[in-house]
């Protein structure tokens, strides 16, 4: 039986981490305050007092920070979707679904949903965090087909992907939707839950014209 003590990890990751949050934390604070194209880089590291080439071994760039409370939930995302077991026999989709939901559960740290929110507040106003996302995003679906094509048998790529696709415009749509209240965890997750709730009745609505149409 595993110590407390056994359970954590070695000093080096430790201090690795403690490096990560700092640099996170003093971005995304000082991009939020003083714009994220004015801040340099050299002055986030001066502000953490670590060197450019310890930021390197962190994060990709000024984006990748920007992004890395995403990247964390979609990292964590892909880690449940290799050992969550089904429960029953679920469709593709609701399988999905629990997984996201699951995920979110586990990202307990505190300052995460404020951060997403910082986050999005400065991807709007920067179309360069936005393309890292996207790129982000692509790679994400890619790996998680990979991973379901492991696990599970399945249809050919397509309706694999659509259905990842759907799960990825289900949380934007639910993000946007729970950046215009209270920033918890529980809230996302709420606005996750209605908005996978709409996409059916979004696909199947009927086409009606507004007024009376002719030539």
């Amino acid at each position: 039986m595993s110590t407390t003590s056994d359970a954590r990890p070695p000093l080096r990751e430790r201090k690795k981490q403690r490096t990560r949050e700092a640099l996170l934390a003093t971005g995304l604070r000082l991009f939020t305050e003083r714009g994220f194209a004015a801040t340099t880089l050299d002055e986030l590291c001066d502000a953490v007092e670590v060197s450019k080439r310890t930021f390197f071994r962190t994060f990709a760039g000024k984006e990748d920070l920007v992004n890395a409370p995403l990247h964390d939930l979609w990292t964590l995302f892909l880690r449940e979707l290799a050992v969550v077991e089904p429960e029953g026999e679920p469709t593709l989709a609701e399988f999905l679904r629990g997984v996201l939901l699951t995920t979110l559960d586990g990202l307990t740290e505190p300052d995460w949903p404020h951060r997403v929110l910082l986050s999005r507040r400065l991807a709007e106003r920067n179309p360069s965090i936005e393309a890292d996302g996207l790129y982000f995003c692509d790679r994400t679906t890619r790996a998680a087909l990979a991973v379901l094509r492991e696990r599970f048998d399945l249809p050919e790529d397509l309706p694999v992907l659509l259905a990842i696709d759907v799960l990825i415009a289900v949380f934007h749509r639910a993000q946007e939707a729970w950046a215009a209240g209270p920033a918890t965890r529980e809230g996302l997750r709420e606005h996750v839950v209605a908005a996978w709730g709409a996409v059916p009745a979004g696909l199947d609505a009927p086409l009606r014209p507004t007024g009376p149409t002719g030539r």
